[in-house]
């Protein structure tokens, strides 16, 4: 007897203890992240019919276009509608797409909800994602062979998601950066680096594997920290570009980089730039050209960006221009960002949500009413009492504990009912 009462001991501590109010503090915030995301999206009507909107929840479906056929992307009314019992990648908000569902991509299925559409849309911008893979590693998430827990950052320029190891740059805390750009998008658009000395999170200057670079001082060194505590100090190569070339794009810079072969860190590093004078014939006032006469340094990795940090980026003329040509026309716009779509749901969800508890009351006439707050009250009140024996004895309230709550409350109900039917006759 005494072994039995031992092995349920141990079986009730490897068993996970979860509170009610644990559950309940869950399952508001999935609550939440659901409005979040698909707050700012129809669930009921296709969105093709608004073009290319500016930012949509999106789905992806591995059974009508799988691997190796074209990529297409589908809006939240067709995933309900159109795609129901089909296996979907969730591919969370895109900007500046039109739903696909039912045109040409889809060889044996019309779009119910608005079958109407062209073959393709041109616009239209996909990448591994729609295929349920992400990364530079191309793997899907979650990942059934990746047993190292990593979080997955989207890219607020194209909008792939990476593991944070993968980032060239180890991520700040979640609270600590809004956006995250990736290294390929910050090669593609290396203008960013001259913001990023100023506005960025984790600072270019600071302390990396052990290498630190002093940028704002006179005659920049490498400074190396091996394992032993000991210092080298060696002179580092100040790479100075005539105004206006990128370092990244000049190929005299790349001839005079030698191939690395040396560590990771080592390898981060690409090159210190300084513009020693502005462009006289770039417009006045522009904020890029003042940043590129300061010293910053181009890495090969991602950055993080606080909040409102694209209201810094300047909008002259000339910059305008570059953005349009580099295609992040919308880093300029306030209302691109993943946060300002996810506030927008939260606040139609919280305009459109109701009580529906008082829908249903609404619904009764007074009799109705009254035998309804008789009942919920009697539910509350016993439920309260049967959950309070357990809080008085420290006993885990289990599955089945509740199961069987309700069942004598069923039963006590019915119970009720048939003593009133009889005094009734």
């Amino acid at each position: 007897m005494a072994g039995a009462e031992g092995n349920a001991g141990r079986q009730s501590e490897l068993e996970p203890v979860v509170s009610l109010v644990d559950v309940l503090e869950e399952d508001e915030e999935l609550e939440n992240e659901a409005c979040a995301v698909l707050g700012g999206s129809d669930s009921e009507k296709c969105s093709y019919s608004q073009g290319s909107v500016k930012r949509q929840a999106l789905y992806a479906c591995s059974t009508c276009t799988p691997e190796g056929e074209e990529p297409a992307g589908i809006c939240l009314a067709c995933s309900y509608e159109c795609h129901g019992s089909h296996k979907l990648f969730e591919l969370y908000t895109k900007r500046n797409f039109r739903c696909d569902c039912g045109n040409s991509k889809f060889k044996n299925l019309e779009c119910k909800l608005f079958p109407d559409k062209a073959k393709v849309n041109s616009c239209n911008k996909y990448n591994d994602n729609f295929f349920g893979l992400y990364c530079i590693c191309k793997r899907p998430y979650p990942d059934p062979e990746d047993e190292v827990p990593d979080e997955m950052i989207q890219c607020v320029v194209c909008e792939d998601w990476f593991h944070g190891r993968h980032l060239g740059a180890i991520p700040p805390e979640s609270g600590d950066f809004q956006e995250m750009v990736c290294q390929a998008c910050m090669k593609r658009c290396s203008f960013l680096w001259a913001y990023a000395a100023q506005l960025a999170v984790s600072k270019i200057s600071a302390e990396d594997d052990g290498l630190m670079l002093n940028v704002d001082g006179v005659g920049d060194q490498e400074v190396i920290k091996p394992g032993n505590g000991d210092h080298q100090d060696s002179t580092l190569k100040e790479e100075v570009l005539e105004p206006g070339k990128d370092a990244v794009n000049d190929p005299k810079a790349e001839q005079k980089n030698e191939p690395c072969t040396s560590s990771t860190s080592e390898c981060d590093l690409q090159t210190v730039v300084k513009n020693q004078s502005l462009n006289s014939e770039s417009q006045s006032g522009c904020k890029l050209q003042e940043l590129k006469a300061k010293q910053f340094i181009k890495r090969d990795a991602a950055t993080y960006w606080p909040l409102n940090w694209r209201s810094k980026l300047c909008t002259c003329q000339d910059c305008m221009k570059m953005y349009g040509d580099l295609d992040v026309l919308f880093l300029t716009d306030e209302y691109d960002t993943v946060l300002a779509y996810e506030n927008k749901g939260k606040i139609d969800q919280a305009t459109d949500r109701r009580d529906p508890l008082m829908d249903t009351l609404n619904s009764m006439n007074r009799v109705q009413q009254v035998e309804l707050i008789c009942e919920y009250n009697d539910l509350k009140t016993e439920l309260k009492d049967y959950l309070k024996r357990f809080a008085d004895e420290g006993t885990v309230v289990k599955r089945e504990d509740i199961q069987q709550f309700f069942e004598e409350f069923q039963s006590k109900k019915r119970r009720r009912v048939e003593r009133m039917q009889y005094y009734c006759s």
